[in-house]
C-alpha cells in the first residue's frame, strides 16, 4: 500500500488549502481513512476520519474549518482546510483506520507540508 500526499503550501493565516492523498495498492472505498498531522517537535495527532458507518469525524481544532472527503473512483482522500491558523502548521499525512483504532498502516507516505504565516 502506498500513499502520496500533496497540496501543502505556504499560506497566510485565514487562507485555504486542499490536501490530497492518492492511495495505491488498496481500494479506499469500504474502509475508514483519515488525516493526521505532526508539527515540529510535537506528537502525531488525528485531524479527521471518514468512514461509511460513521461519516466524518473531526478533532476539535478542525471542526467547522476542515472538511474530509474522498473520491472512490480516483482512490483519493481529500482535506479541505479554511481559515487556517499558525497553529495548523504541520506535515499532514493520510492513513487507514477508524477514530478509535488509529492509523493501521505502518508505512506512511512522505506527507505534505502546510506552513501558515501570521
Amino acid at each position: 500500500v502506498h500513499m502520496m500526499e500533496s497540496g501543502g503550501d505556504w499560506v497566510q493565516a485565514g487562507g485555504s488549502l486542499r490536501l490530497s492523498c492518492s492511495v495505491s495498492g488498496i481500494e479506499i472505498t469500504l474502509d475508514p481513512w483519515g488525516w493526521y498531522r505532526q508539527a515540529p517537535g510535537s506528537a502525531l495527532e488525528k485531524v479527521a476520519i471518514i468512514s461509511i458507518f460513521h461519516g466524518a469525524s473531526y478533532a476539535s481544532f478542525a471542526e467547522g474549518r476542515f472538511t474530509i472527503s474522498r473520491d472512490n473512483s480516483a482512490n483519493t482522500l481529500y482535506l479541505d482546510m479554511k481559515n487556517l491558523a499558525v497553529e495548523d502548521t504541520a506535515t499532514y499525512f493520510c492513513n487507514k483506520g477508524d477514530w478509535w483504532s488509529g492509523p493501521e498502516l505502518s508505512d506512511w507516505g512522505q506527507g505534505t507540508r502546510v506552513s501558515v504565516a501570521a
